[in-house]
């Protein structure tokens, strides 16, 4: 997947982020998770922009590591919102289904840059290697 898809693709996970927990109700427990599936869901996107930015293949594989940890705290998020029933687990199913594909892809770029990296390299990663 290429580096302008891939942001695209994180950005739309965002937002659907940020419409799912439109619709959640307002109670504490509503309000609390809405407000950790925003976190992380949006981080998301913010970090893969900045490891498209990274000055060297060390600094990608560790904003991408980043990137992984949010996108599985996000899925844990909606996990814990299914399994609370304050949202429907077929609701839920799209986001979930691309909160682990987008950590798979995430994992494979990861183990891609690692491969692939020279030692010691401070060069910035051009973007035709991110893809």
């Amino acid at each position: 997947m290429s580096e302008p898809d891939l942001k695209k693709r994180t950005k739309a996970f965002a937002l659907r982020v940020l419409k799912l927990v439109g619709v959640l109700p307002k109670t504490t427990a509503g309000r609390t998770l809405a407000a950790q599936i925003v976190r992380f869901g949006t981080s998301v996107a913010a970090n893969y922009r900045s490891a498209c930015r990274a000055k060297s293949t060390a600094d990608f594989i560790a904003k991408m590591g980043i990137v992984e940890e949010e996108a599985d705290e996000t899925l844990f998020w909606l996990e814990l919102l299914e399994e609370s029933a304050l949202v429907s687990s077929a609701k839920l199913t799209a986001i979930k289904q691309e909160a682990n594909e987008l950590i798979a892809i995430t994992i494979a770029s990861i183990k891609t840059a690692r491969r692939n990296r020279t030692p010691n390299s401070e060069f910035r990663i051009p973007h035709s290697e991110l893809a």
